[in-house]
């Protein structure tokens, strides 16, 4: 029995020496089948040309026609069918605002009325000494109405008549009635273009102030966009150049642009200038944050490669009858994904698409894309 169990554990350890060398030489054969693959390399063309570029750059939305509306006199709001509210839209010279003064119009209409009888009290003395003169001042009183704005005194013909109508103290009753009636015409606050109300800070039955905010206005259709540029490329930047602009979350959506202006000073915190961008466009709003594509130069000579693709900072691989080969390139410019570059020559196949564990000299199997 002893025996027995001897010849078999010899037969076992045998068995197992024969099966461990056959799975050694299985694996040998399935990694020098293994080595034996040739991976495939997506290849592009290269083709220098000229390529313009671009720089990306955020900025919020500014009305340009803006204004803080202030109260120059003093007053009580009145209600009107319009309310002075925010969102609410006006046009050019309508009334937003009109405040209640009866004291001042009542002195504003005693102020007419010395002056329309000092004009009355001149007639007489017109007719007999300055008759050519007469006409047109009875002319001028005949027109008079209390409840009409002052129209402009009749012109002198004279230094004769100028004096006269002087030493009666006409002249300066009139100017200081035109004064009283400016002053009151700022009790009505009027629209000063199209627009809509952005704030207000008064309602009916408020009591104004002099100088006191009531609210802001704005015109919705016309915007200003600040970015702010690079001082290395800010001399590409060109006055009335056609900016393409986005929403970040609309890239779908887009609307065009043009630079109006750029300002002189760099940003000594940042190193950048502040350049402004014009956008006329109704269905954007104030304060909106936009990307602005700005066309900044154009590079000759020159092709794009994706940023992924380039090797040691400043090499690309190429295919030279199915091997790979690494050659240098200059980086001309830098995008957010691709790079502009030269230094291949037409014609060559760079690889477009990374290659695991590639490496110099490495045998490929080129697949053109373009």
């Amino acid at each position: 029995m002893r025996q027995i169990t001897i010849v078999l554990g010899i037969i076992i350890f045998v068995g197992s020496i024969f099966g461990a060398q056959k799975i050694i030489s299985s694996k040998k054969s399935y990694k020098s089948k293994e080595n034996k693959a040739i991976p495939f390399a997506s290849v592009s063309t290269v083709k220098n040309k000229t390529i313009p570029v671009s720089i990306r750059e955020q900025g919020r939305l500014i009305a340009k026609k803006r204004t803080n509306l202030y109260a120059e006199v003093q007053g009580i709001m009145k209600v009107r069918s319009k309310e002075f509210k925010i969102g609410v839209a006006f046009k050019k010279g309508e009334i937003m605002i009109e405040m209640a003064n009866d004291a001042y119009y009542a002195n504003l209409q005693a102020q007419k009325s010395v002056l329309q009888n000092l004009i009355t009290s001149i007639l007489p003395d017109l007719r007999l000494d300055y008759p050519k003169a007469y006409e047109k001042w009875d002319k001028y009183l005949d027109e008079f109405e209390l409840s009409q704005p002052l129209r402009k005194l009749p012109e002198t013909s004279s230094d004769q008549e100028k004096f006269f109508i002087t030493g009666k103290n006409i002249f300066t009753t009139y100017y200081n009635t035109r004064n009283l009636e400016l002053i009151y015409q700022k009790h009505l606050i009027r629209a000063p273009f199209d627009g809509i109300l952005t704030s207000a800070a008064v309602e009916a039955g408020t009591v104004i102030r002099t100088g006191q905010l009531l609210g802001e206005f704005i015109d919705p259709s016309v915007y200003e966009m600040q970015v702010d540029i690079g001082k290395n490329i800010i001399s590409t930047i060109n006055i009335g150049s056609q900016v393409q602009i986005y929403a970040p979350d609309l890239k779908n959506q887009s609307y065009t642009g043009t630079v109006i202006r750029v300002n002189g000073k760099i940003d000594q915190e940042t190193q950048t200038v502040k350049a402004f961008i014009l956008l006329k466009e109704p269905s954007l709003k104030e304060g909106m944050y936009l990307e602005a594509i700005i066309p900044v130069q154009k590079i000759d000579n020159a092709f794009e490669v994706n940023r992924s693709l380039v090797i040691n900072q400043n090499q690309l691989f190429i295919v030279q009858d199915s091997i790979l080969t690494l050659l240098p390139i200059n980086i001309l410019h830098k995008g957010e994904k691709n790079l502009v570059v030269n230094g291949l020559t037409n014609g060559m196949l760079f690889v477009d698409r990374p290659i695991p564990n590639a490496y110099q000299g490495m045998t490929v199997a080129p697949q053109r894309t373009k």
